[in-house]
């Protein structure tokens, strides 16, 4: 049980404890040999998340990196000057085993990280900055590049530094994709030209408009090959070092970094490179050979695409979950008409409903973090990563929003802290595909794998579940199977007019796969857990079946047990859900 009239911020709080549902998820998805040292290991990080790392992460919002162009001397140099703070926060997060992926923890126990660890790391640290989960995502997104395409000697070299817990001796990643154009369409895009120089190394010139972690020390690229084709089909990946053997600075040059609404804590800017060395990322045949190709270096990136995808939902649904805790405390604190906010009907339905929202997006992402374990997971995955995506990330635009209002005018204001999480939450709906692209993905994943089918049987085993619940949650029930109907009926229609027409009803057709999806597996917890059940109730009146929701009494008569995470018994919740 949480008591929000006891806490002053979420900051100094171990982020962990104060999140039952993250708690019970880790209990659920944990195999019972690895549960111990899963709920360690996640403790130990919301510590370290709700303090050093959260306080770091206001210091560096006021005080970001700045590119010092040239020295003393005016000789071109391209440093970023980073904070202390951001070097504490990078030092601090390496040797908790956010980068490696507590791959040394993975080495001493034997065994591989739950995928509910991963998530919830991931989760736990957006909450804080989620600028640092990208520049650190990079380093892991770069080592699994280099893991899988790098020529032998660099691999050895780079792997470990990429992949140890030691910040001073491990290398930053970054990549460096976006041109001039930007766009989603990088067959078109894509100019930068890599000229080979034998043994698989390249000098690559052109411009690169949005490099993240600018200054990272092993830099993926995309670029098009001399003799490539046009098209999509004849871009190359390679990597790029940013200093050479001899220790001098690769030939590319820092021109500026951009001045962004948020996400400050990870530098971004325009590079230009001119005869850059590179090492061609290529494919290894089944005898360990490399292929001699560099085409088809846009599919080998887009394989890290989903994963990116979920990384950035996750990134939404933190901003989301910081926002509605930080509201929670507020409206048990302050005062209006001589009542405390959570006590003044229509806001308590405002909280409550936020609380909903949260709960079933928390249901949805940390599903698709243990989709490994469902027969159809990778279907699963193909078509709901993209539509989380969506939601998740919309999420954390409109929390963060509704926080800043309810706390009124100092919500407004940057001493607050609100007002960063505004500013970082709305870049997560452009990261790694905007809605519309994330919508045309879940259409493609439809068409061509017909990936809603495992939607379908996700959703119809967590109502055959659900069965089991108290009796009023049976109505939400039967509201879900309509609507799991609906939505089967709809991605059988898909094409079924022309082209251009599904497209034009793929956000429609994205919201009501992410509308069921969430609801079945709130209605699922909720066949073991009455608070759940009066959540889930909630969510479909809502969401479902939204005439409903006129009538409904839940907020009025247990909105405080519900946001505290306190138990609620039977008789109580049939009377609210009534």
């Amino acid at each position: 049980m949480i008591d929000y009239a006891a806490l002053d911020s979420t900051v100094g709080q171990n982020w962990y404890d104060l999140d039952p549902d993250l708690q019970a998820r880790v209990r659920a998805d944990s195999p019972p040999e690895d549960l111990e040292w899963a709920e360690s290991k996640l403790r130990s990080f919301g510590e370290l998340c709700g303090g050093d790392i959260a306080r770091n992460a206001e210091v560096i919002d006021a005080h970001p990196p700045q590119l010092v162009r040239y020295g003393r001397w005016a000789d071109e140099i391209d440093v970023i000057d980073h904070p202390p703070a951001t070097i504490d926060s990078k030092r601090k997060l390496w040797a908790a085993g956010f980068v490696s992926g507590f791959a040394p923890d993975e080495a001493a126990r034997g065994r591989t990280t739950p995928g509910v660890v991963h998530a919830g790391a991931n989760y736990l640290l957006s909450q804080a900055d989620t600028g640092m989960v990208c520049s650190l995502g990079m380093t892991s997104g770069v080592a699994g590049l280099v893991a899988a395409y790098a020529p032998d000697d660099i691999r050895a070299e780079l792997l470990p530094r990429l992949t140890t817990d030691d910040f001073d001796l491990g290398t930053d990643g970054s990549m460096f994709l976006t041109e001039r154009q930007g766009g989603s369409d990088l067959g078109r895009t894509v100019t930068c030209v890599a000229r080979d120089i034998g043994d698989g190394r390249v000098l690559i010139s052109g411009e690169k408009w949005f490099c993240s972690n600018i200054d990272g020390d092993a830099i993926v690229i995309l670029a098009r090959p001399e003799d490539g084709s046009e098209g999509s089909a004849g871009i190359g990946l390679y990597l790029v070092p940013r200093h050479l053997e001899d220790g001098s600075r690769n030939r590319y040059s820092m021109r500026r970094l951009k001045p962004k609404l948020g996400t400050r804590s990870v530098p971004t800017g325009e590079v230009v490179l001119n005869d850059a060395l590179g090492y061609a990322l290529r494919p290894r045949r089944d005898d360990g050979t490399r292929e001699t190709s560099d085409i088809g270096g846009l599919n080998r990136m887009m394989e890290m695409v989903n994963t990116s995808r979920f990384g950035v939902a996750l990134m939404g649904l933190g901003i989301a979950r910081r926002s509605f805790v930080e509201t929670a405390i507020w409206a048990h604190h302050r005062e209006a008409k001589g009542r405390r906010l959570v006590d003044l009907p229509l806001v308590r339905e405002q909280v409550v409903d936020q609380l909903v929202e949260l709960e079933a997006s928390f249901a949805l992402g940390f599903e698709l973090a243990a989709a490994g374990r469902l027969d159809d997971g990778g279907r699963l995955r193909r078509v709901l990563v993209p539509a989380a995506k969506v939601r998740l990330c919309r999420l954390g635009v409109e929390a963060a929003g509704y926080a800043v209002e309810l706390h009124g005018g100092n919500g407004y204001c940057e001493d607050w802290g609100l007002t960063r999480q505004l500013r970082d939450a709305v870049c997560h709906p452009i990261w790694e595909g905007s809605e519309n692209i994330c919508a045309l993905d879940v259409i493609r994943a439809v068409r061509r794998f017909r990936a809603h089918e495992a939607v379908l049987g996700r959703v119809d085993s967590a109502l055959a579940r659900a069965a089991d619940g108290p009796g009023f949650l049976a109505t939400a029930a039967a509201d879900i199977a309509t609507a799991r109907d609906q939505l089967a009926r709809r991605c059988g229609e898909i094409d079924a007019v022309d082209t251009d027409w599904t497209e034009a009803g793929a956000g429609r057709l994205t919201d009501l796969m992410v509308r069921v999806t969430q609801a079945a597996l709130l209605a699922e917890q909720g066949a073991g857990d009455v608070r759940k059940a009066l959540v889930a109730t909630r969510y479909v009146r809502r969401r479902i079946t939204p005439d409903a929701v006129w009538d409904d009494r839940i907020a009025a008569t247990v909105g405080r047990d519900l946001l505290a995470f306190a138990p609620v018994d039977l008789d109580t919740a049939e009377r609210a859900a009534a």
